[in-house]
């Protein structure tokens, strides 16, 4: 029988509970509950009123991963839906507003994915954010360079840049921003890491072209598209062990001389969150959005 619970008084069905999500430490799809329960409370801010896309994972890293968009058959009348507009028309997909909302999403053993604008003003950027992805045999700690640099290039036009993991290989950078059309901080986002190649040139690459990345830092700034999503602060990613997209300190990011230094998984977050508070607040703060130059 599948095991029913309450939270906050809805009727939640979670399946599964024994199933080896993440091979590498054993980790459970209980297990994984578990953590989006403890991380809730930093996590939905960072969800509230942003349409979602699913990336799952039902079946771990190594079965079948697909994107859902639109919201998924069996949603419960109760989970906030939104309307949002796509090329093809309008689509309707999910709002993860509250701990309930996010428990049943999690029982669908996703990722959780966020566009940088919000449902009531789609296409209007209130975030601006640089993935970078490091081409081997660089890394994370490759990454942490070309961020110290972006800071200080962003500081400049009077942004504050916060950092967290991709809970994969690389670092992303974000920063709050007065709502901007999504294309004008996807050109000032491409502008940045034209600037940072020339300026870091056997350091960066700003193309995507697979040939050009190995031994450089990719910086993406296409998350920035009203089309596109970045993974959301928290989220676990579908992967061998159970990493997290975890904010740090710039403290963190100066001092990485190892990948290990900056990979966080899903036991690390609660003790952090309990010594740091969620280091992406601000981002949250309206008062604290900048303007592009």
């Amino acid at each position: 029988m599948t095991p029913i619970t309450q939270v906050e008084g809805r009727r939640i069905a979670l399946s599964n509970l024994e199933k080896v999500l993440h091979p590498e430490t054993g980790f459970t799809k209980g297990e994984l509950l578990h953590y989006y329960a403890t991380a809730a409370e930093a996590l939905l801010p960072h969800l509230h009123d942003r349409p979602v896309s699913f990336l799952r994972y039902p079946d771990g890293p190594d079965g079948q991963l697909f994107f859902a968009k639109n919201v998924p058959p069996g949603t419960p009348d109760w989970v906030a839906t939104t309307e949002v507009p796509r090329s093809e028309g309008p689509a309707r997909m999910v709002l993860v507003q509250d701990l309930p909302s996010l428990m049943w999403a999690a029982n669908l053993v996703t990722e959780f994915h966020t566009p940088q604008w919000r449902a009531d003003a789609p296409d209007l950027a209130d975030r601006l954010v640089l993935d970078l992805d490091p081409g081997e045999p660089a890394t994370i700690v490759e990454c942490c360079r070309v961020a110290l640099w972006l800071r200080e290039r962003l500081a400049a036009d009077g942004l504050t840049a916060y950092a967290k993991t991709s809970g994969s290989k690389g670092l992303h950078l974000l920063a709050a921003l007065a709502p901007t059309p999504s294309a004008d901080v996807t050109a000032y986002a491409k502008a940045l890491a034209v600037e940072a190649e020339a300026d870091l040139p056997g350091l960066v690459i700003h193309r995507m072209t697979r040939s050009l990345r190995p031994t450089k830092v990719f910086v993406d700034f296409s998350q920035n598209a009203a089309r596109k999503t970045t993974a959301a602060p928290y989220t676990l990613r579908a992967r061998a062990a159970p990493t997290v997209s975890a904010p740090v300190t710039w403290e963190e990011v100066e001092s990485c001389a190892a990948p290990s230094q900056l990979a966080f998984r899903a036991e690390d977050i609660v003790p952090r969150l309990e010594r740091h508070g969620d280091l992406l607040e601000p981002l949250l703060d309206t008062g604290r959005a900048g303007s592009l130059p």
